[in-house]
């Protein structure tokens, strides 16, 4: 068996002692693009107006996750779909990510009629130079408030008119923006609640059935879980579960 000469690991070493002391030259003579950012004053209030635009837009993406959130049906889908999981008694299956994937693709798929008609009548109309921003955010908000309408109890509603010190409204354009969000966003996390609670109940109902069995036979040591899991997992499936879920969330909306 040959051996490997003991020399290679130094000439290696010079070699990448060598790259090392040629890398500065290299650097110096490549040629890098040259970055200046300043702040300075402006005698053209169009450099101003697009400065704040950019600026405008840069908040609205790093809110997107949030009007994501808080201003479509992703709250109530994501809830029911996490007290299905630890109704089954699963609280790692499906993955976090298999959740959150099929949540937002639900949310997609629900939202859809509303992000066509904010699509044709602000967006589109907006790029083609047809509309100011003004107009356009006015046309995109529209078909968003309507749909939050629809889902947001007048109960809720009136508690946030009341907080927020408005005067009461004549009409649902009398609302503003900033308190339809938190009315919406309530009456959603109270029908996702109750959606959960009758998600729950068979699944209780066998725990129970099961504990209270071992309990009948002496095998109190047992858990529980490890037997009603199965049960719970075959129901679940025999229901074909999943489409009810999804149908019921589906249904919700309309």
């Amino acid at each position: 068996m040959s051996r490997r000469p003991r020399f290679l690991p130094a000439a290696a070493c010079l070699a990448l002692a060598l790259a090392c002391l040629a890398l500065p030259r290299a650097l110096r003579a490549a040629p890098l693009p040259d970055l200046r950012i300043s702040l300075g004053s402006s005698s053209r209030p169009q450099d101003v107006s697009l400065t704040l635009q950019i600026l405008f837009l840069m908040t609205v993406l790093s809110l997107a996750p949030a009007i994501l959130m808080l201003m479509t049906s992703f709250t109530r889908i994501i809830i029911v779909l996490s007290f299905l999981r630890q109704a089954i008694g699963t609280p790692s299956i499906p993955p976090n990510q298999v959740i959150l994937g099929l949540a937002l693709f639900l949310t997609f798929f629900n939202m859809n009629p509303v992000f066509t008609k904010v699509n044709d009548q602000a967006v589109q109309p907006y790029l083609a130079g047809k509309l100011t921003q003004q107009t356009a955010l006015k046309r995109a908000l529209a078909p968003m408030r309507d749909f939050m309408f629809r889902q947001t109890r007048e109960k809720d509603l009136a508690l946030f008119v009341y907080l927020s010190k408005s005067p009461r409204p004549a009409g649902p354009e009398d609302v503003p923006t900033l308190v339809l969000i938190p009315a919406f966003v309530t009456s959603e996390l109270k029908t996702a609640f109750q959606m959960g609670f009758l998600i729950y109940i068979p699944f209780l109902i066998i725990d129970m059935v099961v504990a209270s069995t071992l309990m009948s036979m002496g095998m109190l040591m047992l858990p529980p879980v490890t037997i009603s899991l199965p049960f719970k997992v075959l129901l679940f499936v025999l229901i074909d579960g999943w489409h009810l879920i999804v149908r019921s969330l589906m249904l919700s909306f309309h």
